[in-house]
């Protein structure tokens, strides 16, 4: 089942906004990309798809500008997020974003108990990705005794002390690193401290480090309630980052400062397209009468034309959006990344290059490629 054509607003034309706007475009949806910068849309002037100058701060002009839309994908960082799905849900408009806020994401689920649009926040990689995987392996068991959920975005040559260049949103990096972390222990849904929990994890002779962050679990701790024991979501670093940023946020006290925390943190890490992400979900249950356990190793590459971060967040919201056009999503109200089983999710057009890959590290001029584990899937519905 095709899509229908739609009218898409993709509000903020940074790393990931301007490829999102670039894949809905490719597939024949009349896009354009808005932003309050006019440097930021000059680059994509006279390209695939329309630019408009607008300050989503500016309501009557935000109202405005969605009358002319059937969707709009936030790209915005996450504090502008509840003006925006307040202001879709009165002009009709149908809403994806990429927000790892919970306290936003709450605000757009009590939103979408009266909204006759589909507000469908958490799009991207994580959350998003990684929570219709994890929904799939608690699937895979009789009785699911634990999901743990690991996903890093990485430079594939770290060069400074942090081991990190930002390569999305620093303001939704210092929010993840800051806020209460959502996990399930022992049946039961609690919050821990970002940064704590620390793991020491070895992936393909690989080491990384793994802690607590907020927001990567979406919804997951309320819609595996009850059938999980144990379920968390940490962040994949290389050693040393976790001691670091506490240093930063609780030894400078720069929590209570994030404004120089995002200075320094521009400063210090770099953009880069020669990034890695990694993605591992691994579910211990019992599976025909026994105890098992399953895994999902998944390693996305940069290119010249699109870092990995820029592919995985960019084609996972992308995914939502097409999955929402064949109606294979709710159409309207609270819709939830795991509603998406995993086989629709990587048959869409954009999911496909989540899916497929040459199973090898970009050679010298190559780059894009995806090694990872075959992804079992289970037929929809």
């Amino acid at each position: 089942m095709s899509a229908p054509f739609k009218r898409i607003a993709v509000l903020g034309a940074g790393q990931i906004g301007s490829v999102i706007a670039a894949m809905l475009a490719e597939q024949g949806h009349a896009v354009t990309l808005a932003d309050a910068n006019p440097a930021q849309l000059a680059p994509f002037a006279g390209g695939a798809f329309e630019v408009a100058p607008l300050d989503v701060a500016d309501e009557a002009a935000l109202t405005v500008f969605l009358t002319r839309q059937d969707i709009v994908v936030s790209a915005c960082p996450y504090f502008l997020n509840k003006t925006i799905a307040r202001v879709a849900v009165a002009t009709g408009t149908h809403y994806f974003d990429l927000t790892e806020d919970v306290e936003t994401t709450a605000f757009i689920k009590a939103l979408g108990e009266t909204a006759d649009v589909a507000l469908v926040p958490q799009c991207g990689l994580a959350p998003g990705f990684i929570c219709i995987l994890g929904a799939d392996m608690a699937a895979r068991f009789e009785r699911v005794k634990s999901v743990k959920m690991r996903v890093g975005a990485l430079p594939l040559y770290p060069t400074n002390a942090l081991s990190y260049n930002v390569t999305w949103s620093v303001d939704g990096l210092i929010n993840e690193y800051c806020n209460p972390c959502e996990i399930v222990f022992e049946g039961r849904p609690t919050l821990v401290p970002a940064l704590e929990g620390l793991e020491h994890v070895m992936i393909d002779g690989v080491s990384y480090e793994a802690f607590n962050t907020s927001g990567g679990l979406g919804t997951l701790t309320e819609t595996l309630d009850g059938r999980v024991s144990d379920l968390s979501y940490k962040t994949l670093r290389y050693p040393g980052h976790a001691e670091i940023m506490k240093l930063l946020l609780r030894g400078l006290e720069l929590a209570d400062d994030r404004e120089t925390l995002r200075r320094i943190l521009n400063r210090a890490a770099p953009f880069t397209r020669k990034d890695v992400v990694v993605v591992f979900v691994t579910g211990v249950g019992e599976r025909n009468g026994r105890l098992e356990e399953d895994s999902t190793v998944l390693r996305y590459y940069g290119a010249p034309e699109m870092s990995a971060i820029q592919l995985t967040t960019a084609a996972g919201c992308v995914s939502m959006v097409e999955l929402f056009l064949t109606g294979k999503l709710p159409q309207k109200g609270f819709v939830r990344q795991e509603d998406a089983s995993l086989a629709d999710f990587l048959s869409t057009t954009a999911g496909l290059r989540l899916a497929q890959g040459s199973g090898a590290a970009p050679r010298a001029g190559h780059g894009g490629d995806i090694a990872s584990d075959e992804i079992p899937l289970r037929k929809a519905g």
